[in-house]
């Protein structure tokens, strides 16, 4: 009984009755009543500064990208006039998709919408730098899509923060502010994109391409599609025609079409068809992890995997697929060591598939994948 009592006396020094103590209590009190009625503004007032303090910064990515892009079309296009203005237009630039209601047919309509996209950058590049050639008109067409990127993500940010700000919604703040670490991560990994687009550097989206290239070194090249070239490779006693896009521009190609051509020669007459890509990993998995599966391992809007797919189908082709893991980040920054030396892993990953699943005089096809920046035949 004494201890309790004697809890009970420690209890109640928290809650002092002298000259002070009320004073104290109020304080406390009123305390507690402003965070039941107003605990929420509080919490949306401290959202807001936090979502403030990331939008400053993604001004400040966006703002260092334009000016990247324009010193670099500076230096290498060598216009006459400022590019300035032709730049802060392409940044507005945008692509409307081809009408889904009626899904027959559109994926052709999507591609026609994709090709007068490209020429039209490549236009306003080649009328923006002059003094540039094809390899380097394609570099600063990425470096231009690099900072569209940058520019679209801070107008995406600015338009939920302003309208969350207005409204005083605690659920557009509260979404906004829980993304944003993930917002941030993908435009950092665009700035690094840029500085890697202007210098010409290879990036990790282009593990693929790379491993079609070692593939490919020292024999015969020939054009194959647009912007894709093919070469005839002897191959653990089989005959592997590997593909890539052109290099070393920033170029994606069309492995479809390329693919699809080299079926056509051959009558449907594949054995196999392995494809090498870039993959995003899982947090957890180390950059440059090798694996291997089934499937048309082509990322983007679609259109070439629909391609590829098609001829698989007609002919009945087996398809293989064989990825490196990497981050967003890895996927559109300078080539890290460890994807590098994965290329080497995915090589040895490819021979053992061929191995296993041809027979001796059987052809293949082996399709790299990827940006290929950087990256020569």
């Amino acid at each position: 009984m004494f201890a309790m009592f004697a809890d009970g006396s420690q209890i109640a020094q928290l809650f002092p009755e002298g000259d002070y103590g009320w004073i104290l209590n109020v304080i406390l009190y009123l305390f507690f009543i402003v965070f039941i009625f107003y605990g929420q503004r509080i919490q949306m007032y401290v959202m807001l500064k936090e979502v403030e303090g990331s939008l400053l910064r993604l001004k400040y990515i966006k703002d260092e990208g334009r000016k990247i892009a324009i010193e670099t079309i500076k230096e290498i296009g060598k216009p006459e006039k400022d590019p300035a203005e032709r730049v802060d237009r392409f940044l507005e630039y945008f692509a409307i998709s081809p009408e889904s209601m009626d899904p027959a047919g559109i994926v052709w309509k999507l591609e026609h919408i994709l090709d007068v996209r490209d020429t039209r950058f490549k236009d306003e590049v080649k009328l923006m730098a002059p003094a540039a050639d094809e390899i380097q008109i394609n570099n600063l067409e990425n470096t231009l899509e690099a900072a569209l990127a940058l520019n679209y993500i801070y107008k995406v940010v600015r338009h939920y923060y302003i309208l969350g700000k207005r409204t005083l919604s605690l659920y557009i703040i509260m979404q906004l502010q829980m993304i944003l670490p993930l917002v941030m991560r993908e435009a950092e990994a665009y700035a690094s994109a840029l500085k890697a687009f202007a210098y010409g550097q290879p990036i990790g989206d282009g593990a693929g391409a790379l491993v079609a290239a070692k593939l490919m070194h020292g024999y015969e090249k020939r054009k194959i599609s647009k912007d894709c070239v093919a070469a005839t490779v002897p191959l653990e006693g089989r005959t592997a025609y590997v593909i890539k896009a052109e290099g070393p521009g920033g170029n994606v190609g069309k492995p479809g079409d390329a693919i699809k051509t080299i079926i056509e020669e051959n009558s449907g007459k594949i054995a196999n068809i392995i494809v090498v890509d870039a993959a995003l990993k899982l947090e957890g998995e180390k950059p440059g992890a090798v694996a291997e599966g089934i499937g048309v391992a082509i990322g983007g809007p679609g259109v070439e995997k629909f391609k590829v797919e098609e001829s698989l189908l007609k002919y009945r082709i087996p398809i293989n697929a064989v990825i490196i893991k990497e981050d967003v980040g890895d996927a559109v920054s300078p080539m890290r060591k460890e994807i590098f030396e994965a290329t080497d892993k995915a090589i040895e990953r490819i021979k053992r598939l061929i191995h296993e699943k041809t027979r001796e005089g059987d052809s293949v096809i082996i399709a790299g994948i990827g940006n290929t920046i950087g990256i020569g035949q």
